[in-house]
Parts: structure tokens; C-alpha cells; sequence
């Protein structure tokens, strides 16, 4: 079958990128934000609770629970990951342990965004045209180069950093849809000697998408995806390659039954009923994917001709799903999450047909972007050190209460350390270099990097201060005796879980069982239930404490009550 190919592509501009840099940038990427941190609020902190739940045995592992109720998000797997890891490892702290196998998912997800790239790359209707006088780029380097692309344009993505970097099932979500494009890639892939080893990632992938609550998402991009590779495998070899068929068929009968014996959550899906939630969406889609976004339209505008090919039609059908999932999705950024690896793909094949002015804009862009978001991160930095300049201190110590500035060596020389690297990259971008098709995105990624690791060690106190339960818990844990049970009311999931983890605090939730209560000498209370906490508990037995809240927020403020009689 005869494609209309636009990639003009020489074998100069498909030079690969040296695999001990990209190494050392995505361990550059990796590591900050898992490494020195407190749990965040609030899925972060919420998970945890969870995981340690399950680790001591006080939550079944089918049906993950904080004290006796349901877990905020469904979806059993990604928290035995954590508890295992927490039984495993007892000698790290529990954080630590768990942000161990997160780590490991965020890996996966580069690698498996990586070979689906590279395999995408090598469909026959993805590579370049071939000149008349030799020249064009080979079928290897130029899957190679455009991987090492789609690679880039992940780091890239400005709404990876955060959800990336934190131990929820978000993480396995990602990890598993990225790893079923990689599958549906290699299957769809003519030259594809293991099949049955792309058949197996194929189920791993949509049963681990399944088992971390999102099962109408792995429904949706199986069903796609199979139209897709059974197309790009009946153009390849005809009606007689028709193994796949019944393949699919077993997938689709193990799913249908691993569904059911897990009696997994359906979530709830709804439409933005109001004007604001619209363009509350349709901002967070233009920053939360940029830059992958503009270069996949590129995409799809360039290859306009190859929608049903491969190459564009696996990760358009990817990306599509997560799009439609953000929209149906109450929490549309963890929803559209997903999308980013195939995103990033489709923004890999926008290399070819890029146009010289458009990939010098993308640079200047890039370069002014992220140096005064650096410098900026750094000014802050040096007022809340020295109180130089006065008002970047002064707005801290107003939007911060009660946050006393640190000085760490080690997170000073990694900030450092991460500029001189970026000042040097600069300078070889701007430098007279031999053109390579993925030279567009590398300051992008640097940027966004370099970005990431600035707010991860010379705004991490900060961050651990204004982001996390932790000051709010040990206040609290400064108040009442710890010698003895603390009971709570209409307290969240995330915050359940600070007190017992950061506040060291033995919680039991009000109602449970009268006569284990009475030995609690103290009562933690949210205030849009304290109205009727007469109805669950004699107030005259306690007396009013003190209040916490967390810096100025008066929606999250807690509070305290002492018995004063039993």
C-alpha cells in the first residue's frame, strides 16, 4: 500500500542523542521529589495512609480502607505495591520505602514511551522519503532519534513534574497506558518477533490499568487500539496473519473476567454543567500538556493524509481517550495525566515536517521561559536567606506563616549545579552544531527540569512547609497527650493519614466502639461537623483546647478538645 509521506529527513539529522546524557537527564528528572520530601497533600499523604493501613494488617487488601472506611481513589494495586515495599523494607522510613517502587513506575513510563516511539517509528508508513541519490536517514537511527524525541517532549510536558513525583495510583496509570502503547506498538509492528511477549505487556498493562481504578479507561483504549494493530497487521501480511484475532479475543475474555472477580468501582463520569468548569479545562489542557500539544497538532496537520496509520493513529486514539476522561472526569487534571505519553509521541513526529522558523521560535521561546522562571526561583531563594531583596521575603513570611528559612549545603550545590548545567546547555544549543531532529525539544526538557530541581532543593523547605500536613500534625501532637488514643470527626482521608504518620498519633474515628473510646483523652474535630457532634458524643465530657490550622487557611483548620471527664 502506497502512503504520501511530508518527512524529509537526511541521515546528518538523525544522529543519536548519547545514551549516558539521556541517562543522567531522566536520573536528573527522577530523583528530585523523591528524594527529601515530606508527603504532600493530598493524594500523596492520602495513599500513604492507605499503604501503611494494609502494611499492619488493618486493611484488607481487596478493599483498601482508612480506619474502617473506603479509600478516596479504587483500585487495589497500586497500593499493595506500597504496602509490600513498606514490609520489605522496614528499616527505611515508610515514605521512603514506598516512593522506592513509585520511582521505579516513573522509569518505566520514559522507557516504555521510548520503545513506543522507536517502534512506532519503524512502521513503513512512518519513515522518510527516499531520495533519488541516497542520503536519507536509516530505519534504525531515524526510529532512534525520533524516540530520543518523544522522550524529550515528556519531560517537557510542564503538567508531569508534580503527579509524576508522587506515590498514588496516578503513577500506575501512567505507567500502564504508556506501557499499552508500547504494546500495541510492537504488535503492530510487521517485523515483531516476539508477539507473544508484546501479547503478555498487552494484558499486564490493561489489567494494571484495571487494578488502579481506571477500568472504563483500559476498556476504551483496548478496544481502539485492537482496530488499529489488526488494520496495520492485515495491510502487512493479508487475511493469512489472522493469530491476533483470536488473541485479542482471549484478552478481551481474561479482562471481561479479571473485572469481575475483582468487583472493581466503576468511577463516577459527569460533564462540566457550568461555563467556569469549561474553561477551567480548556486552560488546564493549554499549560498542564504544553509544549506537547501544539506540536501534536502539527502532527496531525502534517501526517493529515496517515490518521489510520500507525504511527499516528496508536497514540491519537491514546491521547484521545484521556482527553475525553479529563472532560468526563471531576478531577480533570489527574484524568488528563494519562495523555501525556501519547502526546509526546504524536509530538515526535512533528520533527520531521518542523520548519526551520517554527523550531527557532520553539527555542527563543523555551529559553527566555525557563531562565526567568530559574532566575526567579532563585531571587526568592536569596531574599528568604539574606532578606535581600526585602518584598520576595516579605510576601514568604505573609503567604507562610511560622516558615524559618534553612540552609543545606547538598541542596545548595545540587541547585547550582543543575544552573551551570543549564548555561552550558544554552550555550551549545545557540552554538553552531550540526542540526539533529531532536535538537528542538532538548531545551524544553532542560528547562523544564532544571526548573523542577530548583523548586526541589532551594524551595524544598518551603514546599515541605506549605505543601504537607506536617507542621499541622505535630502541632496538634504538641497539644494532645500521646500517651493515649485520639478520637476524630469528619476529618479527610489525607488528613487521617498525616496525624497518624507525622504526628505519631493513635486516631480512632468517633462512633466506632463506646468502650475503646473512653480511654481516649482527647478529639480532633473538623468544623463543618462540630454542629452536630452533640448527637455522637456528651460535650460536657470535653472542653474546648485550641484550634490548628494549616498556614492561613481557614478551610482546613482543626479542632482540639481535651476530656475533662469520663
Amino acid at each position: 500500500m502506497s502512503f504520501t509521506n511530508p518527512a524529509l529527513v537526511t541521515q546528518s539529522a538523525v544522529r543519536r542523542l548519547p545514551r549516558l546524557a539521556l541517562v543522567l537527564f531522566c536520573l536528573a528528572y527522577v530523583l528530585p521529589g523523591f528524594l527529601g520530601r515530606e508527603p504532600w497533600k493530598n493524594a500523596d499523604v492520602s495513599a500513604l495512609g492507605v499503604m501503611l493501613e494494609m502494611a499492619s494488617g488493618q486493611s484488607g487488601w481487596w478493599t483498601p480502607q482508612v480506619l474502617g472506611l473506603a479509600a478516596d481513589v479504587s483500585g487495589p494495586l497500586p497500593y499493595w505495591l506500597g504496602a509490600v515495599l513498606i514490609q520489605l523494607l522496614p528499616f527505611l522510613p515508610a515514605d521512603y520505602a514506598v516512593r522506592l517502587g513509585f520511582a521505579l513506575l516513573l522509569g518505566l513510563t520514559l522507557v516504555s514511551t521510548w520503545y513506543a516511539v522507536y517502534h512506532l517509528a519503524r512502521q513503513a508508513s512512518a519513515q522518510p522519503v527516499a531520495f533519488a541519490f541516497g542520503g536519507e536517514a536509516s530505519p534504525t537511527d531515524y526510529a532512534r532519534a525520533l524516540a530520543d524525541a518523544g522522550l524529550l517532549a515528556l519531560i517537557a510536558c510542564l503538567g508531569l513534574a508534580q503527579m509524576s513525583h508522587e506515590a498514588t495510583p496516578d503513577l500506575a496509570r501512567l505507567c500502564a497506558t504508556s506501557g499499552l502503547m508500547l504494546a500495541a506498538a510492537r504488535l503492530a509492528h510487521h517485523d515483531d518477533h516476539h508477539p507473544w511477549r508484546s501479547l503478555a505487556l498487552w494484558i499486564l498493562a490493561l489489567v494494571t490499568l484495571a487494578f488502579s481504578g481506571a477500568p472504563w479507561v483500559a476498556m476504551a483504549l483496548a478496544t481502539g487500539l485492537l482496530v488499529a494493530v489488526s488494520l496495520a497487521r492485515y495491510r502487512a501480511h493479508g487475511s493469512q496473519h489472522s493469530n491476533l484475532t483470536w488473541a485479542a479475543l482471549a484478552v478481551a475474555a481474561v479482562l471481561g473476567g479479571v473485572f469481575w472477580l475483582a468487583d472493581i468501582q466503576w468511577p463516577t463520569l459527569s460533564l462540566p454543567v457550568d461555563l467556569d468548569g469549561w474553561r477551567r479545562w480548556s486552560r488546564l489542557l493549554v499549560w498542564f500538556t504544553w509544549p506537547a500539544w501544539p506540536l501534536a497538532l502539527w502532527t496531525l496537520w502534517g501526517w493529515r493524509r496517515q490518521w489510520f496509520s500507525p504511527h499516528v493513529g496508536i497514540p491519537l486514539w491514546c491521547a484521545a481517550v484521556s482527553v475525553v476522561n479529563s472532560g468526563l472526569n471531576p478531577d480533570f487534571d489527574r484524568a488528563l495525566f494519562l495523555a501525556l505519553p501519547a502526546l509526546a509521541a504524536l509530538a515526535a513526529f512533528a520533527l520531521p515536517t518542523l520548519r526551520r522558523s517554527v523550531s527557532a521560535l520553539i527555542d527563543w521561546f523555551t529559553l527566555i521561559f525557563f531562565t526567568v522562571c530559574a532566575l526567579s526561583i532563585w531571587v526568592i531563594w536569596l531574599s528568604m536567606q539574606t532578606g535581600f531583596p526585602a518584598k520576595p521575603a516579605a510576601n514568604v513570611a505573609r503567604l507562610a506563616p511560622g516558615f524559618v528559612p534553612s540552609f543545606s549545603w547538598a541542596l545548595f550545590a545540587a541547585g547550582l549545579l543543575a544552573t551551570i548545567a543549564w548555561i552550558w546547555l544554552v550555550h551549545w544549543r545557540v552554538g553552531r552544531n550540526r542540526a539533529a531532529i531532536w535538537k528542538s525539544l532538548v531545551l524544553p526538557a532542560a528547562g523544564a527540569t532544571l526548573c523542577w530541581v530548583l523548586l526541589m532543593t532551594l524551595w524544598l523547605p518551603l514546599l515541605d512547609f506549605a505543601r504537607s500536613y506536617g507542621p499541622l500534625s505535630r502541632g496538634i501532637a504538641r497539644v494532645v497527650p500521646t500517651q493515649s488514643c485520639v478520637l476524630i470527626d469528619g476529618l479527610s482521608q489525607a488528613q487521617i493519614a498525616a496525624l497518624r504518620y507525622q504526628g505519631g498519633l493513635r486516631l480512632r474515628r468517633l462512633g466506632e466502639d463506646s468502650e475503646a473510646q473512653s480511654s481516649c483523652r482527647s478529639m480532633v474535630v473538623e468544623p463543618d461537623s462540630q454542629p452536630t457532634l452533640d448527637q455522637r458524643v456528651n460535650l460536657t465530657h470535653w472542653a474546648y483546647k485550641a484550634s490548628a490550622s494549616r498556614l492561613n487557611d481557614s478551610k482546613e483548620r482543626l479542632l482540639i478538645y481535651l476530656r475533662v471527664a469520663n
